[in-house]
């Protein structure tokens, strides 16, 4: 079944260029119309450019409708207006991509507080803010998909990108609970880590890697992940044209009693504790604490 976004509104951040200039292009070859967010600035988060009216003009020329919109993601008041605009022009908003982002990359002991905290506040908060700007419609029209991006440096840690790391992993746990909260009007929440050559990333891979990890290779992970037939809740890494499911897992645990429910007692136990025979993935928090129960009461 060929999936199609007629009638749909998406927004895609970050989208005058790299991945999210590649989704807003797919997303209107197949149907949808969309607004194309971007400052149009370089990876640091400073300058500026018409680079979203570019995006907007390449999706005219293929026969798409598109509009263009500069706000910035750190700015909630500017994420409504944008919302505003889109539901003012075409009656809705069914689709949110958060693709906007900076790099700051230093080594914690060299980075500046400001930078680690421009960095979280564009990837995560900025996110948040988009997010929330659409949150309404989507409940009130009992339909919306989120697409989060994380990245392999937040779920598995990368030299040099603290501030990077913690704005991503933040994300993957926005997701976790906004699927909870959308979930009885149809707000369909995942996350996605890609892995792709882009200005963001054309320093950090060999030339022929740069080449392998094609932006476009993505977008099929992406544009699933916020089709009518998504599913939820879930991290999914994609690059290369190969995308993988990545869990969150919980072991079974120990219980420890008496002496053992000690700092030694958790040394003594680690093995025991780390064994991942049976582990399980949550489907929410609540579940790390029906696990203990269980174990008390099996106890």
């Amino acid at each position: 079944m060929t999936i199609r976004f007629d009638d749909r509104v998406a927004i895609v951040t970050g989208a005058g260029g790299g991945l999210g200039r590649q989704y807003a292009l797919e997303l209107a070859r197949r149907g949808a119309r969309v607004v194309v967010n971007d400052l149009g600035g370089d990876r640091t988060g400073t300058g500026a450019s018409d680079a979203a009216q570019a995006v907007v003009e390449e999706i005219a020329a293929a026969g798409g409708e598109a509009m263009a919109n500069g706000g910035s993601v750190t700015d909630y008041d500017q994420m409504v207006e944008m919302v505003a605009r889109a539901k003012e022009r075409w009656g809705g908003v069914h689709i949110l991509i958060n693709n906007a982002g900076v790099l700051r990359d230093k080594t914690f002991a060299k980075m500046e507080p400001a930078d680690f905290e421009f960095v979280v506040r564009v990837h995560l908060i900025g996110s948040a803010f988009a997010t929330k700007a659409c949150w309404e419609t989507f409940r009130a029209q009992n339909y919306g998909r989120i697409l989060m991006t994380a990245s392999s440096t937040g779920l598995f840690g990368n030299f040099g990108q603290a501030n990077y790391g913690a704005a991503k992993m933040g994300l993957a746990g926005l997701t976790k609970t906004l699927y909870l909260e959308g979930a009885k009007n149809d707000v369909r929440v995942n996350t996605l880590a890609p892995t792709a050559g882009t200005r963001m990333t054309e320093d950090l891979f060999p030339a022929e890697a740069f080449k392998l990890f094609d932006p476009a290779k993505v977008v099929a992970a992406a544009l699933f992940l916020v089709s009518e037939g998504a599913p939820t809740n879930q991290i999914v890494a994609s690059g290369a044209g190969v995308t993988a499911a990545v869990n969150v897992t919980l072991t079974p645990g120990k219980l420890l009693t008496g002496d053992d429910l000690s700092p030694e007692g958790i040394a003594a136990n680690w093995d025991a504790i780390t064994d991942r025979t049976g582990e399980i993935v949550p489907k929410s928090g609540a579940e790390q604490g029906m696990l203990a129960a269980k174990a008390l009461q099996a106890g």
